[in-house]
This record gives C-alpha cells, structure tokens and sequence, in this order.
C-alpha cells in the first residue's frame, strides 16, 4: 500500500476505535453489559489494526507517525488497557457495571479522540507541549466524568490540580520560538523537539552588517552581441470578455489577460517598467523560475516594497538560460494571480514554425487557454515543427492530453530533457507554476489536438479544412512519471554528494501562530509563516532539501531564485533524464529529495505555490548569510 492509503487508513482506524470505546462506555453506562462487552470487543480489534496500520505507515519514514508513537499509542495502551482489566470480568458476568467500569471504558474513549485530535489538529512534530495539552485533556475529561458518574464526593483535588498545570503548561510550551535553521544539521530533530512560535529573524539592514538584498541588481547592459529590451507594463482593474462572450472582473497588464508576453534572446537585457494604476493592494513582477538576482526577485517586504498606484519600479535582469516562463504579481498573490496579474516570459531565439505559449488559467470556473475558453484553431502545413509551451498559472495540477500525432516533452520548467523519446496516448499532470514543452512534426492527414483536464478547452491544430479532429477518450490514459522518462546522463550532484547543508520540511496542517495569532494553518515542522525557521546557507553551498507531505492536500514546492534536481522520490532515483525543476507537486504521503548549489546571494521564498496555502501558512525564508533586507514586513505577498 502506499503511504497516501496506509494515511487515510490510520484515520479511519482512529475514528472507529474511538466510537467504539466511547460506545462501549455508552452502553456501560445504559446498564446493557452484553451491548457494552460486544462494542468492546470492536473497540480492541479496531485499536489492535490500528496499531498495525502504524507500523506499516513507519516505513514510509518517521514524519509520518512520529505523534502515534509518541503520543496517541501509548496514551490509548495505557488507558486501554486498564479498560480492558476493569470491564471484562463484570461485562462477562452480565452485571450491572459499576462507575468504575464507565469512566475506564470512556477514559479510553477519550485517549482515542486525544490521539486522533493530535494527528488532525497538532500535527508534525509531536512535542513535549503538545503531549501535556492531549494528556491533560484526556485526564480533565475522565476526571469529570468520575464526578458525574460516581456522584457527589470527595473531590480529587491533586488530580485536579495536576490536570490543570499540565494543560496550562502544555499551552504555553506550545508557543516557544523555533531556532533558525543555519547550522547545516538535519533541522526536523530540532523542529521535532517543539520550538514553536516567535519566528526566525531575518538581519535588517542598519541594526546587522551585511550588504543589503537591494543590491544585488541586474546589469546595465547586454551581453556582447545582445540587445536591451524594454517593456512598460500597467496594473489595473479591468472587464475581460472571454471568448466564450462571458464578462469577469479581472485585475491586468495594460488591460489584458494573461499580460503581454514578455520575449527576448539569450544575452539580451530585459527592462519592465512596472506602474500601478489602481490595484488598491500594491502589486510587484515575480520571475517565475528564472533565477534573477534577488533584488528584482519581486517579494514584497523582503526585495522591495510593493509598488502602490500612482508609484512604478524598474525590474532589470540579464536574459541568461532560455526557455519557458511566466511572470506574475507576488503581493497578495493568491488574490492577484487569481484574478489575473499574470503573463509569459519566453526566452531563446525566433521560433522556427509554430510555436504557442499557452498559459492556462481559470476563471469564474472555467479554464482559459491563453486568451480562450473555448476550443483555439490553428492551421499548420504538414511538415511543420510545433512547440506547444503549456504553462499552469493556477493554483491545483492540471492534466493534459495530445492526440493526431507522436510527440516529445522536450523541456521541463524551462529546462530541455536529455533524449526524450516519443510519447503517445498519455497523461501530462502539470503542477501548479510549472511548464511543459511539447514538440512534434505537423502531421498531412489528421488534427493534432491538446486537450485540458475539464475537456472544454483545447488547441486543435489542422493542416487542412479536410481533417477532421480525433475523437478519443483520453480521461483513462496513465499519467507520465517523469522521474522514468527520458535518457539518464550523468549530473553535478547525486543523492551520495557531500551536503554542507541538509534541511527537512514536513508539510502538514494544524494549529499554528500565524501573524500573531492562533490558527488552523498550513504547516511546516508545526509551524506556519512567519514562525517558519529560516534556512541559513553560504554562497558556495551544496543544500539538500527533504519534503515530506503528511497532508491530505497536492503541495507544489517552490524555492525562488534556484533550480533544483530530483534526487529521489519516496526514496527512488530518477531513471530518465536529469530532472531540473523549479515547482514539484509533493503528493500526500510522498517524500522527494532535491538539491542545489547555493550560488544566487539574497533572501529568497520558498514556499507552496498552491498561493492559498501560502498565504494560510506553508511559506518561509532561504537567506544568505551576509544578506540583509533594509524592509520590516518580510511576509513575501
């Protein structure tokens, strides 16, 4: 079983065993000791598989049971236990139970809605504040549950007080700040031992030496034999008619969407003008995995301020590394690129035949493709090279399909495959902020046709008014696996590399400080921005990142200004071509290993691009030791 199935699992294990225990104290209870000694035995069969789903979850890695060990198992074997050792000699005798028989029938009940409350709401990692909080609540409920049942009496008050301080010092240890991650170790153990709260500090320019991520600008000129491009862009607020005839509420560039393209050659200098007419909230350009230097990055409150309307900022960067990217505002991101500040930058020489950016986007519920919501129609001559560039600007995977025609996904995120053999009749998930180039010779006698994931959109490319479009069902083709794919060739690091530095990231969801307050937030190592500890590296490092998702939800991972290679997946290298990614959807119950050489100085994100979790928690900060922001808010957008 894979790890997303033995999770599911574990919680519906969770949730049966305690119904059941709590069922049986029911009907302990209600005076009905068959009833009771029946559900009982449901209770100890549902705790025992429980117990084995936990063991067969263990070997997915540690992150994934750490609270059950810790926590919810031995809290629920205790409390079991004794249940089992009270009940069944009186349940057996069918007499009636006595007070003691309920409260240790329901006290066991109340471990299992403890532990299943630590995984749904606590979360990775497990800690010692964490431990008292569910310990204590579980006491002060079997506690009032004696008082009810057993009736006026003497009052345990030791137990009560006991109760009390574990509870309260529970809180309080819960919210105790997390260290910074930059002393190159393997952070989930420090993570694990539950500093949570407070927020790592970034080095404010004036207060701490160090050069400020200001300066670290693009050039004033081209590469020799380059050209400078320049582009003036304006944010506003604007109704866009869709293809279809429907009118949305968009926030533009220059009033369109996606923005206008954005295009130059290998060596030549890219200048944006950026000026905000009248988004109310500010807006920036973020560089979509091309690795700028760090001041024209676009991260408001960290490389610059967001500009406001009526102010403008000039972006200037050396067009380095050809290939497919976007562009998109990063202030209040998951509302703006939402509502449409978006648009492509391409770089390379002139196309050679047809060649089509399509940012695929949607709006008010439907998907846009480029600038259509409904079917786009292209005629190419037989023999013509095509490069479909499908970019997913939105928040969740979407799934393409091309028929007609063999073809090869050339390049990922900007990045061509070494020997990307032919594909047909498969599925392309595309993770959010990613790009896939598809390339392929215009067949004579039939219509190629891209398909989106909803099957309302497509390109249909035809070389004649004559052919006519496939009709297939493409919705039960496999999914591509990428890390199989392509030609496998030697790469600068590998999972037996010497790190300097080795940082874990345990994705989750739970209670978490957010902006100062208590929230049900995005995660990660229990923690949720800006109370994410900081990875510290050095200019010259070699950093291996860990990702493990303990979550139920898809989380594309983002880190700004590098690319980063696969070196594993749920602990199994690439067989295909080296992989170069800047987004990688980590699915539930997955664990990648990437890596990078640190060689980009500046404080950059690294963050969920699904930009709803972002801003709900799962975003946090990679700075260069040295490098300082002269801004306070550090919040990213």
């Amino acid at each position: 079983m894979t790890p997303a199935t033995l999770m599911t699992l574990d919680l519906l294990a969770a949730v049966v065993t305690a119904a059941a225990w709590l069922g049986s104290g029911v009907a302990a209870a209600s005076r009905r000791p068959r009833a009771a000694l029946a559900v009982l035995g449901v209770a100890i069969l549902a705790s025992l598989t429980r117990v084995g789903v936990v063991v067969a979850l263990s070997g997915a890695g540690w992150w994934f049971v750490q609270e059950k060990v810790v926590v919810a198992l031995p809290l629920l074997l205790v409390t079991g236990v004794t249940a089992t050792v009270v009940a069944v000699p009186r349940l057996t005798r069918a007499a009636d139970p006595q007070p003691s028989v309920v409260v240790a029938l329901l006290a066991a009940g109340y471990a299992a809605v403890g532990g299943l409350a630590g995984t749904l709401l606590l979360g990775y990692p497990a800690t010692l504040g964490s431990a008292l909080a569910i310990t204590a609540a579980v006491a002060g409920a079997t506690l009032l549950t004696w008082r009810i049942v057993a009736g006026p009496g003497r009052s345990p008050r030791i137990a009560i007080a006991v109760t009390a301080i574990a509870g309260v010092a529970g809180v309080g240890l819960a919210f105790v700040p997390p260290p910074t991650m930059d002393d190159g170790r393997d952070q989930s153990l420090t993570a694990a031992m539950g500093y949570h709260g407070g927020g790592a500090r970034l080095a404010v320019a004036g207060q701490e030496p160090g050069r400020p991520v200001t300066s670290f600008r693009g050039p004033d000129s081209p590469s020799p034999g380059g050209v400078v491009r320049r582009y003036s862009l304006t944010a506003r607020t604007a109704t866009v008619t869709l293809s279809s005839g429907q009118k949305v509420a968009a926030w533009t560039f220059d009033g369109k969407v996606p923005g206008p393209p954005i295009t130059a050659n290998v060596g030549d200098l890219i200048e944006v003008r950026l000026r905000n007419a009248d988004i109310a909230s500010g807006v920036t350009l973020h560089w979509h995995g091309y690795d700028v230097p760090a001041g024209e990055d676009g991260v408001p409150g960290l490389t610059q301020e967001a500009v406001m309307p009526g102010q403008e900022f000039v972006y200037r960067f050396l067009a380095d590394r050809q290939g497919t990217y976007w562009y998109h505002t990063h202030e209040v991101s998951s509302l703006g690129v939402k509502m449409g500040l978006y648009g492509t930058l391409l770089v390379g020489p002139p196309p050679a035949g047809v060649d089509l950016a399509l940012p695929v986007h949607t709006f008010a519920g439907r998907t846009v493709v480029g600038d259509r919501d409904q079917p786009l129609d292209r005629q190419a001559a037989p023999g013509t090279p095509v490069r479909l560039r499908l970019i997913n600007t939105d928040d969740t995977p979407h799934r393409f399909t091309l028929s007609g025609t063999p073809y090869r996904l050339s390049s990922v995120d900007g990045t061509d495959l070494n020997g990307p053999g032919e594909l047909g009749r498969v599925g392309l998930r595309l993770p959010a902020g990613g790009r896939y180039d598809l390339t392929f010779t215009m067949p004579a006698d039939r219509m190629v046709v891209l398909r989106t994931d909803d099957r309302t959109t497509s390109v249909r490319l035809s070389p004649g008014s004559s052919a006519g479009a496939p009709e297939e069902d493409t919705a039960g083709w496999p999914d591509l696996d990428l890390l199989r794919y392509g030609t496998a060739a030697p790469a600068p690091i590998s999972g037996s590399s010497r790190f300097d530095r080795d940082f874990t990231l345990v994705l989750d969801r739970g209670l978490a400080l957010s902006g100062g307050r208590p929230m049900y937030a995005y995660t990660v190592g229990g923690h949720a921005f800006p109370s994410i500890p900081t990875e510290m590296v050095s200019s010259g490092d070699l950093v291996r990142l860990t990702v493990v998702n303990r979550s139920r939800d898809i989380h594309p991972w983002h880190l700004h200004g590098h690319r980063v290679l696969v070196l594993s997946r749920d602990g199994r290298s690439p067989s295909g071509s080296p992989l170069w990614l800047d987004t990688f959807d980590v699915r539930p119950g997955e664990v990648w290993q990437v890596a990078f050489r640190a060689t980009n100085p500046g404080l950059w994100m690294n963050h969920c691009h699904n930009l709803v979790h972002a801003d709900e928690g799962m975003a946090l900060h990679l700075a260069y030791e040295g490098v300082t922001t002269p801004f306070h808010g550090a919040h990213g957008g």
